[in-house]
């Protein structure tokens, strides 16, 4: 079983937030791949499937970032999984827009969804990163996060999650890094 967490802020206001990647990319996954129907659990929500007959729970935390590990860590008790089995997508500023890294373990670079989510289960858990930029001022970082995606986004936001939804199988299989690779190849070459 593999617990796919994507991160972000709950309401209609933070939907289509920079901060907001992990929620739409786990989202996309579960859409693609027909999940089941989105239900309230582990202080967020959940939706079930199978992909390459692994099952799949996708939970979004709806404790605000800053509180993501509550949710993670309740739903990992609660099925009795290993750090190893999660995987945590979410935004990285340091990365430019439209990148994509993934690694298991690691520090939380700041990121206070992932440093919340190492206080409750430990560091040893994947992580996909997607880039979506700095503004350049550490001071604008909030602000950054905290603010839509641009119109002009749209020419990597699109193909980047379309890409991390028909790679994941390769991620389910264990094969991160030809989910990376595979990711990386189809974006759109960036001027």
């Amino acid at each position: 079983m593999l617990l796919l967490v994507g991160l972000g802020n709950p309401g209609a206001e933070y939907a289509r937030n920079r901060h907001n990647i992990g929620f739409m990319v786990v989202e996309a996954i579960a859409r693609r791949h027909g999940f089941s129907p989105w239900k309230k659990r582990f202080q967020g929500q959940t939706a079930e499937g199978a992909v390459g007959g692994e099952k799949v729970l996708a939970l979004e935390p709806l404790t605000f970032m800053n509180l993501s590990g509550q949710s993670v860590g309740a739903a990992l008790q609660f099925f009795k999984m290993k750090p190893e089995q999660v995987v945590v997508i979410h935004d990285e500023l340091d990365l430019p827009p439209g990148k994509i890294r993934v690694k298991k373990g690691g520090g939380h670079g700041g990121h206070n969804g992932l440093r919340s989510i190492d206080a409750h289960i430990g560091k040893e858990y994947w992580r996909v990163r997607l880039g979506i930029g700095h503004p350049g001022d550490k001071n604008q970082v909030s602000n950054y996060v905290l603010h839509d995606f641009a119109k002009a986004d749209q020419a990597w936001l699109e193909p980047l999650t379309d890409a991390c939804t028909d790679a994941f199988p390769l991620l389910v299989q264990g094969q991160a890094e030809n989910f990376m690779n595979k990711v990386t190849l189809a974006m759109p070459s960036m001027k």
